[in-house]
């Protein structure tokens, strides 16, 4: 039995879909004005091992994801500088061609650690009508008000507004920035905007659009409410995102959500903890990030940063170092070297792979998924048997670890002339030659380990 921790209920709960087997889950996607970086790709992979760990289990996922492509302000604040904007002024291209580029470059990041692409990728420019309708519906029940600069939503209306963090509206306060532009009508600092007004200082926001309130552009929260219900209904199964949306992006949601149509709007809430980077959260607007390019160019399979993201268990926070890459990158080589030597898979071994299952099923314990995946490989069953249970375990992993499986090393010539080299170079106790000898390997993507068996070549990732 799967269990989750739910973020609305503070507890770990059986999961129980509302129409088995099909699940509908709607995770939280990337705003395209900057690159997807490391701290992103742990939460986009978290959601990516849920869905896998759903599918294991026999549910049909109907995976749901947006692309924040409209130019609107990512503040829960009246921020007064929209980022895709600014952007475009300093590529000298238009709101357009910038959130196309960060689209792409977000989907081939996620490409490259192997996360599963959406059932529905829907994009906020694409969904405007929706977002519209959802506010008109909002408007005639009464949740709404209007200002000169936009139509907010109305906190006070909603007697269980908050409870995704259980803080009571008189003590909810959005966090003050130097360049939020302040609404001198606007009631209550946790009123949110729906659509803004292409109006004073908004006057010149490219991407706008008609409404029966005036020209202007949809407000942070609704998209995500108009796109998971236009595809998954007005409830649905699971919600996913990083922590840092549940103060006010995801309460913001269940708010409008829940106003509009009187259900409840997601029965289960996942969220990711913050990759920490010298102890401090990865983030655009600390420019402390690193991207997946950069991950490549200093050496690194993409993969031994999904390996990483799974030693931590996936509600904690995680520190980011080289050196936590670099273990991590040579345990996923260790395994890959492991099983290039195995028998083609046969009958599993039913016990390790219950008890893997069993750790991915309580609360997507992947920490010790791992460590009887290495358990596994140290066992004394046959290596076809390990093989298969392997493949099965990987369904979850997404390691990629058939492309390894059975495959023996290929060593070019190159490469074999140098061993040779060098290990003549130590019989002799030449040993600078032979550290050279190590070097000329290692640059040509191999390493060598010296064993009482003699040298074993290695691929560097």
């Amino acid at each position: 039995m799967l269990k989750l921790y739910n973020t609305l209920t503070k507890k770990i709960e059986e999961f129980t879909p509302l129409n088995p087997p099909k699940v509908g889950m709607y995770t939280c996607g990337q705003t395209v004005y900057d690159y997807t970086h490391v701290g992103h790709l742990r939460t986009y992979i978290g959601e990516d091992i849920l869905r896998r760990v759903l599918v294991s289990n026999g549910y049909d996922v109907k995976h749901v994801q947006n692309v924040t492509d409209v130019g609107h302000l990512t503040s829960d604040a009246d921020e007064g500088d929209d980022k895709l904007d600014k952007r475009a002024k300093e590529r000298g291209q238009t709101v357009w061609e910038v959130a196309r580029f960060f689209e792409k470059y977000h989907f081939d990041s996620l490409e490259q650690v192997n996360v599963l692409k959406p059932s529905v990728i829907c994009r906020a420019t694409e969904h405007i009508n929706e977002q519209i309708k959802l506010i008109e519906q909002l408007f005639k029940k009464g949740y709404t008000y209007q200002s000169e600069q936009a139509i907010y939503f109305d906190t006070s209306k909603l007697a269980d507004y908050g409870k995704l963090t259980g803080q009571k509206l008189e003590e909810k306060k959005v966090g003050v920035r130097d360049e939020v532009v302040v609404d001198p009508d606007k009631k209550h600092p946790a009123d949110f905007a729906l659509w803004f007004f292409t109006v004073g200082h908004f006057k010149d926001h490219t991407m706008r659009w008609s409404s029966p309130w005036g020209e202007g552009f949809p407000g942070w929260h609704i998209e995500c409410s108009a796109m998971s219900m236009e595809y998954l209904g007005n409830t649905l199964d699971i919600h996913a995102g990083g922590i840092d949306h549940i103060p006010v992006h995801h309460t913001n949601e269940i708010a409008q959500s829940e106003a509009a149509t009187g259900q409840q709007f997601s029965r289960y809430w996942v969220h990711f903890g913050w990759l920490l980077i010298d102890g401090e959260k990865m983030s655009k607007s600390k420019k402390n990030f690193y991207t997946i390019d950069e991950i490549s160019d200093k050496g690194f399979d993409p993969l031994a940063l999904r390996y990483l993201f799974m030693t931590a268990h996936y509600r904690d926070m995680q520190n980011f170092t080289w050196e936590s890459l670099e273990a991590a990158q040579n345990a996923l080589n260790k395994i890959r070297e492991e099983i290039r030597a195995w028998e083609s898979p046969k009958i599993g071994c039913a016990e390790f792979q219950q008890r893997f299952l069993e750790a991915a099923n309580n609360d997507l314990n992947m920490p010790q998924a791992v460590a009887v995946l290495h358990e596994l490989i140290r066992s004394d069953y046959p290596t076809s048997s390990k093989a298969r249970s392997i493949l099965e375990m990987d369904k979850i992993l997404g390691l990629k670890l058939d492309e390894y499986l059975g495959k023996p090393l290929e060593i070019p010539e190159e490469v074999r002339k140098l061993v040779e080299q060098r290990k003549k170079a130590r019989l002799d106790k030449d040993f600078k030659k032979s550290d050279e000898l190590r070097k000329e390997i290692k640059a040509l993507g191999f390493e060598v380990e010296d064993t009482p068996d003699g040298p074993k070549v290695k691929t560097l990732n």
